[in-house]
């Protein structure tokens, strides 16, 4: 039976959706063209900023210039690399809350859901829907083809335990679930809200589907020009499948819990039988990875779709606050 939390449709469908959110803010389409450079310039400054801070501490502790460069450039992949870019992703998450106000004149809760606030409890129940999903996906991976660099062989010899090891587990625990909510708030969450405000005027569900697709590709290009078919697919295929769960829960919460699990699941097998390098920028895949990727996308969202209508999640606005926003205007 369906609860009484704020958090719960009770509005019968009347209010809005997710991605018709900045309809509650300014109007003025103008507004995107303000944002979305703001946005990049300030995710670009974030990283300059950031990097100091990390090369600068990587210096007090003895490294030399050439030992910081090398440590900062990704190849290999490090420690304060991946600190770097988490730290990067975090920041996205204030930039993105700032953007909604600041621009958009709208409260930043509403970029988390249709409730105004991020759900927590419902959050915790994606977590646990996410690594029933993970399992199933891991069933049918043991039985198919190696899928690739993006694969790991958990069979294998145990990588050696060393310093680096210990510095990447603290970076993977510490940063790495704000790594994956930033890149949720920025595509899931602000471009579905603006590729939906922008088209809003397209026929029947145009605007939702415009709202999906165009942040996923997005998305996937983000990961590197560098990637073949099958990664591209990979990337592709979950970022629909966070933003359909956007759309039918009405927030951010299911998205973020999967993109957390997934990334802590691939870097602590990395860590434990792979190479984190490799795992950080696959380039090999193969369509072997298809039947995983679709696996763990369609149980995941089946079983969170089914979840959210048993729980009574919201989907929908109340369409109390629609109506008094009219009445203001």
């Amino acid at each position: 039976m369906p609860s009484a939390d704020p958090g719960t449709d009770q509005t019968g469908g009347a209010g809005l959706r997710y991605d018709q959110l900045h309809r509650l803010g300014a109007p003025g389409g103008w507004r995107l063209l303000l944002a979305v450079p703001m946005l990049v310039i300030g995710f670009l400054l974030a990283q300059v900023v950031f990097g100091v801070v990390v090369a600068t501490l990587l210096r007090a502790g003895g490294a030399s210039a050439d030992d910081v460069a090398d440590k900062l450039s990704g190849d290999p992949a490090t420690p304060s690399f991946l600190a770097l870019i988490d730290l990067g992703w975090a920041a996205a998450i204030g930039l993105v809350l700032l953007v909604t106000w600041l621009i958009h004149s709208l409260a930043p809760g509403w970029i988390c859901s249709v409730v105004g606030r991020l759900r927590w409890r419902w959050m915790l129940v994606c977590a646990a829907i996410a690594v029933a999903a993970l399992g199933v996906t891991l069933g049918v991976a043991a039985v198919l083809p190696d899928q690739g660099s993006g694969s790991i062989t958990v069979g294998g010899p145990v990588n050696d335990w060393t310093s680096a090891t210990r510095d990447f587990v603290l970076v993977v625990v510490l940063l790495t679930p704000l790594q994956a909510a930033g890149e949720e708030f920025v595509f899931r969450g602000y471009l579905a809200q603006a590729f939906g405000g922008l088209l809003a005027r397209l026929r029947g569900y145009g605007g939702a589907a415009a709202a999906v697709v165009l942040p996923s590709v997005l998305f996937a290009l983000a990961h590197g020009l560098g990637q073949d078919l099958p990664i591209f697919f990979d990337r592709l295929a979950f970022g629909l499948v966070a933003g359909t769960l956007v759309l039918l829960t009405g927030g951010l919460e299911a998205g973020i819990a999967m993109h957390v699990l997934n990334n802590l699941f691939a870097f602590g097998l990395a860590l434990a039988f792979g190479d984190m390098t490799e795992s950080l920028t696959p380039t090999d895949g193969t369509w072997w990875a298809i039947p995983v990727t679709l696996t763990q996308s369609m149980t995941y969202l089946l079983l969170t779709w089914w979840a959210a209508r048993r729980l009574g999640v919201a989907a929908r606005t109340d369409p109390a606050i629609l109506a008094g926003q009219r009445a203001r205007v």
